[in-house]
């Protein structure tokens, strides 16, 4: 799977990374649902440094479609709020 980190360049994930990112990503959306902004950037945080992590960085140049868009870290708890899908920002 290709993901962008808005502001960011792509990474490529395997499943089994995003398997292991859903635990983060559940974290994400219990802490968007209670409205607990700190929690929110915390785990955003860890969200995000996960994906950095666990990816293969694509060079620049790279034209590929990202299936994945993810918020940038600045990004507000509204911001995220509006990006969700029932199960999250990442599938599965």
């Amino acid at each position: 799977m290709i993901v962008r980190i808005m502001g960011e360049g792509q990474v490529r994930l395997d499943n089994a990374q995003v398997t292991e990112l859903n635990t983060l990503d559940a974290e994400l959306l219990a802490a968007i649902e209670s409205g607990d902004e700190k929690g929110f950037h915390r785990t955003l945080g860890a969200l995000l440094d996960g994906v950095r992590r666990l990816g293969e960085p694509l060079p620049d140049d790279s034209l590929e479609p990202s299936e994945l868009i993810l918020p940038s870290p600045d990004a507000s708890l509204e911001e995220v709020r509006s990006m969700l899908r029932d199960d999250g920002l990442i599938p599965g």
